[in-house]
């Protein structure tokens, strides 16, 4: 069997599509989130931590470290080894302990680079579990937003802004409760969508990933009792700083998960805008404001061959919804946790990967959509030329501004639940006691021209 074909058969027995059917869009995101990616972070924190305790605070006891143990260290928390994680596994597998057995690893590892016993002891110095897991989550976490998500939100963004430049001027009827409504421009639109993404993503980016590192319930208890003169809450700041993360101080044997709830929410509230737009486009591919381009070879319909369906929008639409109920049981579920700490958080932690894979597969998915569309003016314009009663409002306004009485519902019995062409409407502007001046202006707007500052505020988007 062909390494090609072992993946194809690994992929077509996956239980999550997103390790099968989608595995090869998600990959940016196996290297942070998978199992082997944790053990990954996990050693980091553990090799960091020994390097902190013998140069950042330094220990007599480790005064004598040799710069071999330390290099191996740095090794490990720098660039860990490819068999790694199946290392930590084969201990795990015998203690039935996944952090105690990333301990042992870093053990032998230091052990067979020289470090004694007496210092190995220091490995996992004062630690709990969770003083290692949370800043392993933290710093996964920390670049998968920096790394993947917050970069294909900012190309989605980016895509917005251009078309709705090129755009501002393309007129648009606009659809209120699915009804002809006054009208707009196409770029205006798509900028309403990179307005919005963009303070959703800045808002993503600001929440900051905290971490703790403080003992069994977050007092320092056994870091007191061994070195009662060190000031550890000094320690503990320096060294979770050092690590790129926010120092959380007051936490019981878990960091609290607050940050990660707001992470999960500013994500979702992200996501929220984006099926929105899918819908939307959705729904402008249908009126046929937008044509889709046609790939060479692909197959819209197992039986009508004329198809050419909006499935990238529509799977952006359905991740997206995945995404967004992971990341919102999360948000609640994370931050609560019973007395000093339960364990339920523990298998919730381990589908971050998931639900953020989900995401990213919908923001492909809008990518990979974005760029077959083209914009339709010809139809457009046709519709806007169907709608002339939307220039009511603007006949209504004007009429008001210069007093005529019961401009509101005059207009009102001209438009309301009915289509009115342009000779109808100029007829009615004709007769108005209005300025001739006034009379003339309204007689020659066209619902094409009624567009107020969307091309303007396009252009500035």
């Amino acid at each position: 069997m062909t390494d090609r074909s072992a993946a194809l058969t690994i992929a077509l027995e996956a239980l999550s599509p997103v390790d099968g059917r989608y595995a090869d869009k998600c990959r940016e995101l196996r290297a942070l989130f998978s199992e082997a990616a944790l053990i990954r972070h996990r050693v980091r924190v553990e090799a960091e931590w020994f390097v902190f305790l013998a140069r950042g605070v330094s220990l007599p006891e480790l005064a004598s470290v040799t710069p071999a143990v330390l290099a191996a260290a740095a090794a490990l928390a720098h660039g860990a080894a490819a068999a790694e994680a199946l290392a930590v596994k084969a201990y795990e597998q015998k203690i039935a302990h996944d952090v105690k057995a990333v301990e042992y690893y870093v053990r032998g590892v230091l052990a067979a680079a020289g470090a004694s016993e007496a210092q190995l002891e220091f490995v996992h110095f004062g630690c709990t579990s969770e003083d290692i897991n949370n800043l392993a989550y933290a710093l996964m976490l920390q670049r998968a937003r920096s790394e993947v998500l917050l970069p294909a939100i900012e190309r989605i963004r980016a895509w917005l802004v251009s078309r709705a430049h090129v755009d501002a001027a393309t007129p648009m009827l606009s659809r209120t409760h699915g009804q002809a409504a006054s009208p707009t421009t196409l770029g205006k639109e798509l900028a309403n969508v990179a307005a919005r993404l963009a303070r959703a993503a800045t808002a993503f980016a600001a929440v900051e990933p905290l971490g703790k590192m403080n003992g069994a319930v977050g007092n320092w208890n056994a870091h007191l009792a061994a070195y009662p003169g060190l000031d550890w809450r000094a320690a503990g700041e320096r060294f979770v700083s050092s690590l790129g993360l926010v120092w959380n101080e007051y936490t019981v044997q878990i960091e609290p998960h607050d940050w990660i709830a707001a992470y999960c929410d500013a994500l979702a509230r992200v996501d929220t805008i984006l099926i929105d737009f899918s819908r939307d486009v959705w729904g402008y591919v249908s009126l046929g404001y937008f044509r889709q381009r046609v790939v060479e070879g692909e197959v819209g319909s197992s039986t009508m061959p004329h198809k050419v369906n909006p499935i990238d929008f529509e799977n952006a639409e359905g991740n997206l919804g995945i995404a967004n109920a992971l990341l919102r049981h999360f948000a609640d579920k994370l931050p609560i946790s019973r007395w000093q700490r339960d364990l339920t958080d523990s298998t919730v932690l381990r589908n971050l990967g998931p639900a953020l894979a989900h995401a990213l597969l919908a923001f492909k998915s809008i990518e990979r959509g974005l760029g077959r569309l083209e914009a339709d003016p010809r139809r457009m314009a046709t519709d806007l030329d169907a709608n002339w009663e939307v220039l009511g409002e603007a006949v209504q306004t004007v009429m008001r501004r210069y007093g005529v009485p019961n401009a509101y519902e005059r207009l009102k019995a001209l438009t309301r639940g009915q289509r009115v062409d342009a000779s109808a409407l100029r007829a009615f502007v004709a007769d108005l006691p209005l300025p001739a001046a006034e009379r003339e202006r309204l007689a020659a707007l066209t619902p094409a021209d009624y567009v107020g500052l969307a091309r303007e505020l396009a252009r500035d988007a």
